[in-house]
């Protein structure tokens, strides 16, 4: 396929998701499905199109006076792509399945200037939320938001049991990985330009080995900062598929006892098959039933809580969440940790550390729990940002990491990652 019919099963795409309300990765699966004749780059680079309509949908909408598919799309290949619009129209001309031409109209707003759009635009995020992203960040919440709508990077984390990180740079040196920034056992593959295709190694014969796992550099930072000891009984309370259980498990040298347990049985369902191709012995899945964890009362010296949430700190990677997020959802996550973290805190013994993680940049999700949970449990003291992030990588808090109420927040702008909040106390 040419640029042209590429552009035209992009806004088709995006109109399905629009219309019929699917999420984006099930309309690209079904377009892939009912046109056969598509290669992998020519899928590729539709989703890039479609999904950076999505990241920046407030922005192009803003300048090209309408958010249709149509719109965002040709928005995404003149602004963000840099095509000329001369010579696009050229090619459209040429092309059976191209687009209509672009209007003199289209060309003028899609070269227009953000300079005096409302900051809600220019941060691509829903107005509504710009209060929330204001207090989280003061001063530099737009650039915050304009970070979110960037295009992530394909990170990895080295299985330890199994694997070191020098052996699977080597495997994987085709693709051009690099050491990740800050996770010591993180390797990464950033993101390319235009229609470049993202590599699945989850094909490699590395992955099959239990050498690796694909993991978020911050999900890999959030998990180092839990601390988990060799020799530590250990609640992951939602453990979901198990990413963070097994990266727990890895520090742990394969010693002690991780209990992992979730609510939705579904959602743990891929965790038994992880577990095995990564060698981890010291796990007990523990399957939502009653009284399935009353064994462990009391008894825990770290719970884990990777809690339910809005999941707008991974805006990059499901752009399509930002603009369905109410504050109705918001107000459900909400309820919803706050149960958690007082459940939680039964499993504790005395001395015990608290984890609470959240893939949220929302300070409703964040500080704000933590702050009602200690009004109501002044035993709990906030283990100091600087400390922990010195213990778990031997380095200087970056700057802006540290919260108001003493958590730590990544963002793609300020650590180059998905948007992540941990904050840990001890009992």
């Amino acid at each position: 396929m040419r640029l042209p019919g590429r552009l035209a099963a992009a806004i088709a795409v995006l109109s399905e998701v629009e219309t019929r309300k699917r999420p984006v990765s099930e309309a690209l699966k079904a377009w892939g499905l009912a046109n056969r004749f598509a290669g992998a780059g020519d899928r590729a680079a539709i989703g890039n199109l479609v999904y950076d309509a999505l990241r920046h949908r407030a922005s192009h909408a803003f300048l090209m006076g309408s958010d249709s598919p149509r719109a965002l799309v040709l928005a995404v290949a003149l602004r963000d792509w840099q095509e000329d619009p001369q010579a696009l129209n050229a090619a459209f001309a040429g092309d059976n399945h191209a687009p209509e031409p672009l209007s003199e109209d289209e060309i003028a707003r899609a070269a227009g200037s953000l300079d005096g759009a409302p900051a809600p635009v220019r941060a691509d995020l829903p107005e509504w939320l710009a209060p929330s992203l204001e207090r989280a960040f003061g001063a530099d919440w737009v650039a915050e938001g304009a970070a979110m709508a960037s295009r992530p990077s394909l990170d990895l984390r080295v299985n330890t049991l199994k694997s070191s990180r020098e052996r699977v740079l080597k495997s994987l040196a085709r693709f051009n990985p690099q050491p990740t920034a800050i996770a010591p056992q993180g390797v990464t593959m950033p993101a390319g330009p235009r229609d470049a295709r993202t590599p699945n190694v989850t094909t490699d014969e590395g992955y099959l080995k239990g050498w690796f796992e694909v993991q978020d550099q911050g999900s890999q930072i959030v998990s180092a900062l839990a601390n988990a000891q060799p020799g530590e009984q250990v609640l992951d309370l939602c453990a979901g598929a198990g990413g963070k259980t097994l990266a727990l498990a890895a520090a742990m040298g394969n010693k002690g006892q991780i209990f992992a347990y979730d609510s939705d049985r579904n959602r743990l369902a891929p965790i038994y098959d992880r577990l095995k191709r990564n060698g981890v012995r010291n796990v007990q899945v523990r399957a939502p039933h009653d009284n399935a964890l009353d064994d462990l009362l009391g008894k825990m010296d770290r719970v884990v809580i990777d809690a339910p949430c809005t999941g707008t700190g991974t805006w990059r990677r499901r752009p399509d969440t930002k603009w369905k997020l109410s504050p109705e959802l918001l107000a459900t996550r909400m309820g919803e940790q706050a149960a958690l973290l007082r459940q939680g805190l039964a499993f504790l013994k005395p001395g015990g550390t608290l984890v609470y993680i959240t893939c949220s940049i929302l300070p409703e999700e964040n500080d704000d729990q933590i702050v009602a949970l200690r009004a109501e449990h002044p035993e709990l003291v906030s283990m100091v940002p600087a400390e922990l992030w010195s213990a778990a990588f031997g380095a200087a808090l970056p700057e802006g990491v540290a919260t108001a109420a003493g958590g730590i927040a990544l963002t793609p702008r300020l650590t180059g990652t998905d948007g992540f909040y941990c904050h840990i106390l001890r009992r």
